[in-house]
């Protein structure tokens, strides 16, 4: 008997019985015992024995069926104050009571953790979509919001195939099959996704969504500058390939082999200042900026570079100006000095016999400015957003007999971007143009008085 009533305490409580909670058993027994035996004694005084024995256990019934009560009424309403109801039955209520605590506290610490897991979730930097078995959003983090234009909280029950309207999305959830990733273009602000879909517990599955775009673009990138490289390569391999053909004739006189070597040294050295271009570009896109950069006097550097443009001229005899200004850059002498030259090149390339070129350099309140001004064709505004990009010119055929790889501009803004600078460009059709280097004023430190 004593066991029975272990077992219903244990089975009420959810918990172990205690020594305390033995005790009270043993208590309440012995006490059911003593009313018993005193009923019975006192049915027997009047000849009803058994009669007394049933009315004492009626009153054991009736007192811990109103204990049941208090019990029940205390557990339908636990924010109430706990009813002390003595024996027994506080040590089942102290046990409930303790029980009740530490599920709480277990309830606590699994919310902790449910939350610490949301955040790292909402850190991640792919999107992250929990669908139900149907195909419900349960959850979804910030990313979502921006690569799959998601809301986090509006969303929530809305099937993610009506939101994400895309058909490879919704054949790619409904096959079932998702060992290879998906790949979605097009989607909120332009984005490329790589889709993996992860199937967990009751039929779910978890979305996960890596932004891919910059590498589609260096993809394409890529394949643009392999194809341009082609291009720009096989006019000049052609020529020489020609020229090498006509010289195994042997009716080519000696004045046919002087011309053809000259023409074959002209295509041989526009090679060379490609590659040259392509490594000196290829080196400032894969190397890091120097950590520890040096004084460019730029001034100094500005009169070096009109004794640049005076040899480049020749015969044309540019009219060379300069205005040296003063003070310093802070940043790499020799990558300063490449964009520059480059810019002093193209000025040169681009503007009639006799025309002026003027090489400026300033500091001004908003930032150092470096500027190169030519009296050339000039450049219709259309072209002006693309002047920066590989092989992009305005005029192939007038670029090419002047001698120019289509790469200068390229290498001045990927210096300038490893000096915090940028490129500003100001031309319109018959008037010339302008090309200015804009340096921050971090970078520049005005000339000391005296010095």
């Amino acid at each position: 008997m004593t066991d029975l009533f272990k077992r219903c305490v244990a089975w009420v409580t959810d918990s172990p019985v205690t020594l305390s909670t033995d005790a009270a058993v043993r208590r309440e027994l012995w006490s059911a015992l003593a009313l018993a035996v005193a009923g019975l004694g006192a049915g027997g005084l009047f000849g009803y024995p058994w009669a007394g024995l049933a009315a004492a256990l009626a009153l054991i019934l009736a007192w811990h069926l109103n204990k049941s009560r208090l019990l029940y009424r205390w557990l339908a309403h636990p924010e109430s104050r706990i009813p002390e109801l003595g024996g027994l039955w506080d040590e089942m209520i102290r046990e409930i009571h303790r029980a009740d605590r530490a599920k709480a506290r277990h309830k606590d610490l699994i919310s902790s953790l449910f939350e610490r897991l949301q955040a790292a979730a909402a850190a991640m930097p792919d999107a992250m979509v929990v669908l139900s078995q149907y195909g419900l959003i349960e959850w979804s983090n910030a990313q979502a919001a921006r690569l799959l234009g998601l809301d986090v909280r509006r969303d929530v029950g809305m099937r993610l195939v009506h939101l994400v309207r895309n058909p490879a999305l919704s054949a790619y959830l409904g096959a079932g099959h998702y060992h290879e990733p998906l790949v979605l273009k097009d989607l909120s602000g332009g984005h490329v996704v790589e889709v993996q879909i992860i199937p967990f517990g009751d039929s779910q599955k978890l979305v996960i969504g890596r932004d891919i775009t910059h590498l589609v673009r260096l993809e394409e990138m890529r394949s643009h500058f392999v194809a341009d490289v082609s291009h720009e390569l096989r006019t000049p391999l052609t020529v020489l390939r020609g020229f090498l053909e006509t010289l195994q004739d042997s009716r080519v006189t000696i004045e046919d082999v002087h011309g053809n070597l000259a023409l074959m040294q002209e295509q041989a050295e526009r090679m060379q200042r490609l590659i040259e271009d392509l490594l000196a570009l290829a080196r400032l896109e894969t190397t890091p900026p120097r950590s520890h950069d040096e004084m460019v006097d730029v001034g100094a550097l500005a009169l070096s570079l009109r004794d640049l443009a005076t040899a480049l001229s020749g015969e044309r005899r540019h009219r060379i100006e300069i205005d040296p200004g003063g003070g310093f850059l802070i940043g790499n002498r020799e990558e300063l000095r490449s964009a520059f030259t480059n810019l002093v090149h193209n000025a040169v390339r681009h503007t009639p016999a006799g025309g002026l070129i003027t090489i400026r350099w300033h500091i001004a309140d908003d930032g150092g400015r470096f500027s190169v001004e030519d009296h050339g064709e000039g450049i219709a505004a259309r072209h002006i957003p693309y002047l920066t990009e590989r092989f992009y010119r305005v005029d192939s055929g007038r670029s090419r007999a002047s001698g120019g790889t289509g790469l200068g501009l390229s290498i001045v803004k990927q210096v300038l971007v490893r000096h915090d600078a940028r490129l500003l460009v100001d031309s319109a059709l018959g008037s010339g143009s302008t090309f200015t280097c804009l340096f921050p004023l971090s970078r520049t430190q005005r000339a000391q008085a005296g010095a």
